[in-house]
């Protein structure tokens, strides 16, 4: 079998990672992609208010809860035939959310697309992960499939908007099927099978009991979205979550096939996972409180809403082509992550000052430029080093685990944040009065300013927590890991 980091055609490895990126931006596109349509769904298929939140939740909890075994079989199939299936699946559960005529049937369609997700996104990180092996060369492809992740919520707006403006909601579902499709040709074609020497064995009752843990943890803060922190069913689910991957932990270590091996837990891997936690779980509800004041307070549309996402993109982009892919291999983690967290955290102070007045270059641009940069010097950086000195036969583990990390990050961030702007709203509107729409309008800015307040300091806490973890240089490589640094 040809080894993708000596071919003779050294563009290979490019053109693979344009295949593999096009996989990451079609999972990560639809974590927000339908969030706009949502309203356009709900008239079609006549479904409440309350069935809405289960359209994102659905995903959210096949995604987050059966990642880990999703990166063991790509271990175990190799990283072609992972990637293929979880293309082909995940192009079939959209065609039949696409088409769908009752509430049943989408929101099938969306936990069908976690399911496929949850194979697909570890198996595409796996496979950057094991065909760049020149440290220059891995450090630009990281930061490259970095930026796509990494804006992927903000283009998914976008598209999301135009989709819905110019077509129909159906479409947001339906254009998957064009980027599978030329995905699924491309993965054919260059993408290696991925198989090793010594392929491991599935641990079945780590698998249960882990993907038992993270779906519990998962609904519950999902649940708390929408209940309370106070719900029976939120900190029930929650409790019993932990409670299940503590669990988990004690049995890996014991374990003679873990899902996810022990081996792998190390001080650079747990500064960089933990980072992108963090970040994740800074920016998921950061998107969503700007989207809702673009077009809520401010009256745009879904198509410019999105459009005004996009200087956050070509930031991230700036950032990573000028710092991350130079810097990386030169520099290793940690200069570059506790930088991005301190321009994270810049950023979100600057959306503490948005006002009910139109005024986007002077109050919304800024903060989008400013945290960019941010996002640029963290994820590339943490993604890179959360996958470094690996074994082959470890690659789909590993890339669960930083999938994993975003996954519960945002989720819990989410309903986090959205749980401190909502009780600040409520407040201010106790105080001020809730009849007159521009007091609300402020009370809801006020909320808003609340959470952007905390979400400030958990970058500024990622900013030292990262710095104190992350060890100096380039982290060292042992035996037959893989080098990625």
């Amino acid at each position: 079998m040809t080894d993708p980091s000596t071919s003779t055609w050294p563009a290979r490895r490019w053109w693979t990672l344009g295949v593999l990126g096009l996989a990451q931006l079609m999972v990560a596109l639809d974590a927000t992609v339908i969030n706009i349509a949502l309203p356009w769904a709900q008239r079609d298929l006549a479904f409440s208010v309350g069935d809405r939140q289960w359209l994102v939740t659905s995903y959210a909890l096949a995604f987050g809860s059966l990642l880990l075994i999703g990166g063991r079989l790509s271990d175990l199939w190799g990283r072609r035939a992972a990637l293929l299936v979880g293309l082909a699946g995940f192009a079939g559960a959209s065609a039949l959310g696409g088409v769908a005529h009752s509430f049943s049937m989408l929101v099938t369609a969306r936990a069908l697309q976690g399911v496929f997700g949850a194979l697909l996104a570890p198996a595409a990180l796996a496979a950057v992960t094991t065909t760049f092996r020149d440290p220059k060369e891995r450090a630009t492809a990281f930061s490259i499939y970095g930026a796509i992740g990494a804006s992927g919520a903000a283009l998914g707006l976008l598209l999301g908007g135009a989709l819905t403006q110019w077509a129909s909601w159906r479409w947001c579902l339906l254009i998957n099927l064009i980027f599978a499709g030329v995905a699924f040709v491309g993965t054919l074609t260059l993408v290696e099978g991925g198989r090793v020497d010594r392929r491991p064995r599935l641990d079945v009752l780590g698998t249960v009991i882990g993907s038992t843990g993270l779906f519990f943890l998962v609904y519950g803060v999902a649940h708390a979205v929408t209940a309370s922190w106070g719900d029976e069913s939120s900190w029930g689910s929650l409790v019993l979550g932990v409670a299940l991957l503590a669990l988990f932990s004690y049995w890996q270590v014991r374990s003679r096939h873990p899902l996810v091996p022990p081996r792998l837990l190390n001080r650079t891997r747990g500064g960089s996972l933990l980072a992108l936690f963090i970040t994740n779980a800074g920016i998921f509800a950061v998107s969503l409180f700007l989207a809702y004041y673009l077009q809520n307070t401010l009256g745009y549309s879904p198509l410019r809403t999105g459009v005004y996402f996009l200087p956050l993109v070509g930031a991230l982009a700036f950032s990573v082509s000028l710092a991350s892919a130079r810097l990386l291999a030169l520099s290793g983690p940690r200069p570059l992550v506790p930088v991005g967290m301190v321009l994270g955290m810049l950023g979100m102070i600057l959306f503490t000052k948005l006002t009910p007045s139109p005024d986007y270059v002077g109050h919304v641009l800024p903060g989008l430029v400013v945290t960019g940069l941010g996002l640029g010097l963290i994820f590339a950086p943490a993604t890179a080093s959360a996958t470094s000195g690996i074994r082959r036969e470890d690659a789909g583990a590993a890339s669960a685990l930083v999938n994993t990390s975003l996954q519960v990050g945002g989720s819990i961030g989410l309903a986090f944040l959205n749980t401190i702007a909502v009780t600040a709203t409520a407040r201010a509107l106790a105080a001020t009065g809730a009849g007159v729409p521009t007091r609300a309008t402020v009370a809801t800015l006020h909320g808003n300013a609340v959470a952007f307040w905390w979400a400030a300091g958990l970058f500024g806490v990622g900013a030292v927590v990262t710095f104190l973890i992350l060890p100096t240089g380039v982290p060292e490589l042992e035996g037959d890991l893989v080098p990625l640094l």
